[in-house]
Formats: structure tokens, sequence, C-alpha cells
């Protein structure tokens, strides 16, 4: 049975208390929610920390702990905090904790989702003001994923500075957690195991019955699969496209599919004069904007969405969903197979024989992520670039491309903006790098055009809703003309799911597990 689509937990009174057991293919590789952006961390974390301000089960915005905001004027925002909150050890919340995880946040991974914000105020124990470096008219929803930490404990434990993005930094919030939310982390084995418990002293009320919950990394795709039908776990995540049939028609079980945010796209190395993983040492092609549309050319989305996806993708022209606030469906539009056309431009920049570069790729992450890096070095031997694809655990892959090295000349990577707009994307993907900022912390290939920077600098000031949408729409117009991002295509989230689990699927990838109802 396909069943496609957000399910929403339901749950009469007295519930029996359940246990659940779920699979994925890979690990929250650090448990510092400050250490970087990465959606599958804020997946696993967003059940033990809390923002200010949260996603409800139909997405949307949703007091957390902050019960009330406002914008007092054209760059302060206040927020009311919640009273009565206490960390999982017992602290209370209060102000001081927001304080201390700005500071934090802002020295960490995730520093480029909080670019906008140039300062904190604390007014009260329960009240605090936020500085926007402009006009922000958007900002509750790009603190979604800014998760508040305990500054006691964190002081108490050595882990007042934030873990590394690229994991060669450790600290005690590593492994370790004190949050706010609905459950907390009793046993953790990385890389294996994590297993959640209900958080008694929880101030809100969950709607599920999940009251033991035990996370298992399950990389093999086979195996993941074998141990839904066998009833070892309740769920697995990453369903492959290929299994989907099985899982429908084995009784007791359903696949559970419906949007993510999550695109998938190539993005070339045009920050260096060379490949350093390639065959041109004294030059880089990737720099030819004709290289870059070849490529694009070169490569049929369509055809991998049929042979790879089963279907379970939907072929993109730009880098973000079309959920996503600011898309357009006209530069959306996907650019059509042309290898004529594509070798005639490999001609004119001069590399009519072409050159080797690797492809740093997953192989854990998401939906058939290492067929889908074959496939591209397939497209690409067309036009005579030689890819050896480099698949890798991602707890690898990320040390290695991550800031601050950004130790790639060709990624295939996946986004999803948790803010469901466009500026988030554009603040930390697309905008030239500046470590100071944190604005381009994510931009992996190092692209930089000052009319996008322009751009990015008017969206983030401007109220009108419709005109701040038609400049995000001219900035991803460049983006596209600039070939600065390959898009692929949007994923489908595909989950296996027995009959007897309610379970909400967020298109942002995380498993709120306060929602999820074993009847």
């Amino acid at each position: 049975m396909l069943v496609t689509g957000v399910a929403f937990a339901t749950i009469a009174g007295g519930a029996q208390a359940a246990d659940f057991k779920f699979a994925g293919p890979l690990d929250a590789y650090t448990l510092d929610p400050h250490a970087v952006s990465n959606t599958l961390i804020f997946a696993v974390l967003s059940n033990v920390y809390e923002p200010l301000v949260r996603r409800g089960p139909d997405l949307s915005l949703q007091p957390a702990l902050a019960t009330a905001w406002s914008q007092v004027d054209d760059t302060t925002w206040e927020f009311t905090l919640r009273q009565g909150v206490k960390f999982s050890n017992g602290d209370d919340f209060k102000a001081d904790d927001v304080v201390f995880s700005f500071t934090r946040a802002k020295a960490g991974g995730v520093k480029a989702n909080l670019a906008s914000i140039a300062s904190i105020e604390k007014v009260d124990d329960y009240k605090i003001r936020l500085k926007t470096v402009t006009t922000d008219p958007i900002l509750p929803n790009e603190i979604v994923n800014w998760l508040i930490m305990d500054k006691k404990w964190a002081e108490a434990n050595g882990a007042v500075q934030p873990g590394s993005a690229n994991n060669t930094t450790e600290t005690f919030a590593n492994r370790n957690t004190n949050g706010t939310g609905p459950y907390v982390i009793k046993e953790r084995d990385p890389g294996v195991k994590t297993v959640f418990a209900a958080n008694p002293s929880w101030w809100d009320k969950r709607s599920g019955n999940v009251d033991n919950a035990t996370f298992f990394v399950i990389p093999n795709p086979s195996t993941r699969v074998s141990a839904l039908i066998s009833g070892e776990v309740d769920m697995i995540d990453g369903l492959p496209p290929q299994d989907a049939d099985r899982v429908g028609k084995t009784d007791g079980l359903r696949v559970q599919a419906g949007p993510d945010l999550r695109t998938i796209y190539l993005q070339p190395d045009v920050a260096r004069d060379n490949l350093i993983y390639g065959s041109e040492k004294d030059k880089n092609p990737f720099r030819d904007v004709r290289v870059r549309q070849a490529m694009q050319l070169s490569i049929d989305p369509v055809a991998i969405q049929k042979r790879i996806m089963r279907n379970f993708s939907v072929p993109d022209g730009l880098p973000i969903a079309s959920e996503v606030n600011g898309f357009d469906p006209a530069t959306g539009e996907p650019v059509k197979l042309d290898l004529d056309k594509a070798k005639e431009l490999m001609k004119e920049a001069g590399y009519e024989k072409g050159f080797a570069v690797t492809l740093d790729c997953t192989n854990d992450r998401f939906m058939n992520d290492e067929a889908t890096c074959i496939a591209i070095a397939g497209s690409l031997a067309k036009i005579g670039i030689k890819v050896e694809p480099r698949a890798q655990a991602t707890s690898r892959w990320a040390t290695q491309i991550n800031p601050p090295e950004y130790n790639t000349s060709l990624a295939l990577l996946g986004y999803s903006p948790a803010t469901y707009d466009a500026q988030l994307f554009l603040t930390s993907i697309a905008a030239t790098r500046d470590p100071k900022s944190g604005l381009g912390a994510f931009n992996i290939g190092g692209y930089s055009n000052p009319d996008v920077d322009r751009l990015i600098g008017e969206i983030a000031k401007e109220k009108d809703q419709e005109k701040r949408k038609g400049l995000i729409q001219q900035a991803l117009k460049i983006i596209k003309t600039d070939v600065a991002f390959i898009p692929l295509h949007q994923l489908n989230i595909l989950w296996g799911v027995k009959n007897n689990i309610t379970v909400v699927q967020p298109a942002d990838l995380a498993y709120p597990l306060r929602y999820f109802t074993v009847k």
C-alpha cells in the first residue's frame, strides 16, 4: 500500500505508553546543536533540544520556548520567554540561556542561519530582544533550528565553545545532551543506535504515545528493509525506491511517501585556480561558464528520475524545491538534455578532449545517492569529462568538504531550508563566503556574484512580501544563468511503516516523535 502526503497523529486520551523502534541509513555524527547546519542532526536533536519558535504538524509556526514575539521596529524583535521550563537535568530555563546559545551558535557551524541577527539583549529573565542587521520580516522562520542550550550545564562541562562543522573538534556536547524537549537521550552508541526516553518534566504534552524510542543506524538498504519486514523495527527511513513495491505488498506494512524539501545538485569548485582533485593542475575548467553549461546539458534528470529514483523524485531546474517561497516555475523548469550543444560548448571553451575530475558524494545520506553519483559520471563522460566517483560515508564526506577546508573540486550536495523560504539558501549557500558574518558558510564551490550579494541584502530588509519574492526570483535567475549549481531533482521522503503506526512526515525530514502513535 502506498500512502502519499503528510499523516497526522491523533490519539485519544488514556492511550497506553508504547515503545517504538525505527531505523535509518546514517547517524547524527554529533549531538552538538551548534556545530553544523545538518538536516539529520536537527531531525534527531529536535526531539531533545528546542528553539524559541517551532513548527507544528502542519508546518505552521508555533510558540516553543518563546510564548510570543513581535517586531517592535524595523531592526528589533522582542520575544517573551516561557516560564516554568526546566532542562532535563533540572536547571531552570531563562534568558541567560538564550543569550548564551546565541553567542555559542554564532561561533559555530549554524551561524549562517543567524546571519541576519546583529546582537541580542536580555531585558529580564523572561524577555529578550534580537537586533537584526537590517529589516528582517521573516526572522521567526529563520530560527526554528536555533536550539537552546543550558548555559550552566555547558560551563560546568567545558562545552562553552561549539564543536567544529567537520566534526574534528570534540567537546562534551558532541556526545551528551541536556535540553528542554519532549525526550532525553538515555543511551547512545554512535553509529549504532540512539535510545530516547520521554522527558517527564517537559512543559508541553505529547499527542502521540511513544514513551521510549530506539533509532538504529542500518546503512545497508537491504538489511534495513529486512529489519522492517521481519518486524525488528516499526519504521525505516530511506526506503530504497526499488523496494517500495515489495514493502507495499507485504501484509501489515505500507509505504509512506511525501514531498521532501531537499533538492540534489552538483556544485563545482569555481574559487580555486586549479583542480585539486583532477587532471588540470594549472587551471580550473569550472571557472568557464561554458563548461558548466555543457555539464548541465549533458545530464538528463528525467532519465535519473525514471531509472534510478523509480519516479520518487521530481526533476528541478533550481537548487530549491517548488514548495519553498521564492520558487519560480518558469526559472525552475529543468534544462533539457542536448549533447550536441554540450560538446560544442566544451570545444569553444578549449576542452574538446575533456579533462578528469573526482566527484565527491555520499553513499548513505539521501535516497540512491551513490547510484546518482555513478549516473552523473556516465553522463559527463559523453562530453569528455572523466569523472571518478568518490562515494563515502557522510561522516567522512562532511569532514572533507565542509568549512573551513572546502576540500573538493566537484561535489554532489543536497539542501533543505528549514525556513521554507529561499533566503536561507541564498545567505548560507549562494552568497559570497564571508567568515565574519557567516554568509556563504556552506557555499562549497565558492560561487560569488556581486549582483546576487546585493539582492540578498535587499531581500533581507524588504517588508513587502510580493516585492521580496520578486527579488528572490531575480537572484535565482542570475544563479541559474551563471550555472553556479547544476540542479538534478527534488526528492521524495520514503518511509516503510507498520500499519499500526501513525506518523507525521514533515517535508524537512524531521522525526517528530511526540506526534507518533503505536496502536
